[in-house]
């Protein structure tokens, strides 16, 4: 495994200043963002009990946008391994590891598996380094609150990258300290994941018990108690532990922090970034100066793939066709999750929501649409790439629906409709012909309803895998999609990357199947 190691033991204020406009840039507009790395150790500001820790946290966060971590293996993993979408690009791009992430199996040499591997580990790795700062360097002086609340950030942090990794491998090694020995961590032996998720819980408990509501606008897109509590219940939801769920879910709503008054159509463009339906993103930015260097490859690697003007991506995660056919009539979330291209010189087809009209001839018929880039701040960068788009992890819609399925499982039927209710009205956004509330009182029926809703209103954003899997329908949602090489006794799980493997000395193993 590549990690960091002990011996990187202080940042600096220099890497805080460098960073702290870019993690968490204090005004969003995109077409107005701050110069980066404008703060001098004189106006250097702490406000809600940040400071001293700062500069372990903040890199940190800057890891989120680490190129293993949230852009290409990342896509390939939660996305393009499931039903709603396909590779895209051409055939032949990017080769075996890309294509085999389509329709399986994936090889135990894939660079992909081994590139989500390493990043996530990476980011668990700086997370110890923060934790160790926090509870063992003495020179840094801090009030006991803003220790506990620093550990809970990076508490925070690590709980979700492991959630990712137990997810994605089964068993994994559990790092939860720093090592001086490069050798020593490269050969810790794999947990079972019910240990894994034994730490995961204990993370997020102690996060959401001592982060605070929210930031100083300065500070946006840090983590919450919202976060805590809203990823908590998506790993008890993992584990159906249904009544652990619904209460985590509902301190998220009981918050008053969040709400669905964000029109859908408004919530992944640059403007929609960081709303009330935000519980947690990846933040990212951009300037003329520094056109990539504080942004994420997210959306360029999912743009549309022409020429010229068209020339916005890789192509790469292409919704699929039976992503398209899970809407059901008039859902105006299916033309903002799918842009199809044209097919003729039609004047109202194949239009983006800026009204651009696409051309003939690209190399597919739909691209992720909650990932398209607004041209007037493609020319205000002098970029077409998209790397100062945010990556939505967590919405508010997203607990809600979390709600309503504990709540069906545990019996509570008006509770589960109530909720699925408040985000099928938001969709609907006041037209009574489209999305009639469902009345069901059949317990199954309502389960189906559920998973239907969760499939096209968090369409893209890289649930669906991982949703199959825990609901034991992944062999026939992914056969039903043309992707018949799924073996639901291996394709659960990514191999342990042989790389990994090898660097352990056989002390880490395959997973079954492989």
């Amino acid at each position: 495994m590549r990690f960091l190691y002990k011996k990187i033991r202080n940042y600096g204020l220099t890497l805080a200043l460098a960073v702290v406009a870019s993690v968490f840039p204090a005004c969003k507009d995109f077409l107005d963002r701050d110069p980066q790395g404008e703060y001098t150790e004189d106006t250097y500001p702490y406000p809600q009990g940040a400071g001293p820790y700062d500069q372990f946290l903040f890199a940190v966060y800057s890891e989120l946008r680490d190129f293993d971590v949230h852009s290409l293996s990342f896509i390939a993993v939660t996305s393009i391994r499931s039903d709603d979408a396909d590779k895209g690009s051409t055939p032949s791009d990017g080769g075996s590891n890309a294509i085999d992430m389509d329709n399986f199996p994936v090889t135990v040499n894939n660079g992909y598996a081994n590139a989500m591997w390493e990043g996530y580990y990476n980011l668990i790795t700086r997370t110890n380094i923060a934790i160790d700062q926090i509870q063992n360097n003495e020179a840094i002086e801090a009030s006991p609150e803003v220790k506990v609340q620093s550990e809970a950030e990076a508490r925070f942090m690590r709980a979700y990258a492991y959630f990712m990794l137990v997810r994605t491998y089964g068993r994994v090694p559990l790092i939860t300290e720093v090592f001086d020995d490069p050798a020593a961590q490269s050969n810790v032996p794999q947990n079972n994941p019910a240990e894994i998720y034994a730490q995961i819980e204990n993370d997020l408990q102690f996060a959401a018990a001592n982060l605070p509501a929210s930031w100083d606008p300065l500070f946006i897109g840090r983590a919450t108690s919202g976060a805590a509590n809203g990823m908590l219940a998506k790993v008890y939801l993992t584990q159906r532990k249904w009544s652990q769920a619904l209460g985590a879910a509902n301190m998220v709503i009981m918050s008053g922090q969040y709400d669905l008054s964000t029109p859908y159509d408004r919530i992944f463009r640059e403007e929609g970034e960081n709303s009330r339906e935000s519980v947690f993103e990846v933040q990212a930015t951009a300037s003329r100066t520094f056109p990539e260097t504080n942004g994420v490859q997210y959306a360029p690697i999912q743009g549309v793939r022409g020429a010229g003007v068209w020339n916005l991506g890789w192509g790469w995660n292409t919704p699929s066709a039976a992503l398209a056919a899970a809407y059901e009539p008039g859902d105006p979330r299916r033309a903002r999750t799918i842009l199809f291209t044209s097919t003729t010189t039609e004047a109202n087809e194949g239009l983006t929501i800026y009204g651009e009209k696409t051309p003939l001839g690209l190399p597919n018929p739909r691209y992720n649409h909650k990932v398209y880039t607004n041209p007037a701040r493609r020319t205000a960068i002098g970029s077409q790439g998209g790397w100062w788009m945010n990556v939505r992890i967590l919405r508010y819609a997203d607990v809600v629906l979390m709600y309503a399925e504990a709540a069906n499982e545990m019996g509570q039927t008006q509770e589960a409709l109530d909720k699925l209710e408040m985000v099928r009205a938001r969709a609907r956004n006041g037209n009574p012909d489209i999305l009639p509330p469902v009345t069901t009182a059949s317990q199954t029926e309502l389960r189906e309803a559920i998973r239907r809703e969760r499939r096209v209103e968090l369409g893209m954003e890289h649930d669906r895998f991982f949703d199959l899997v825990r609901w034991g329908i992944a062999r026939e949602a992914l056969h039903a999609a043309g992707k018949t090489n799924f073996n639901e006794n291996r394709d659960v799980l990514l191999p342990i990357p042989q790389n990994q493997i090898d660097i352990s000395r056989g002390v880490l193993t395959q997973n079954p199947g492989y």
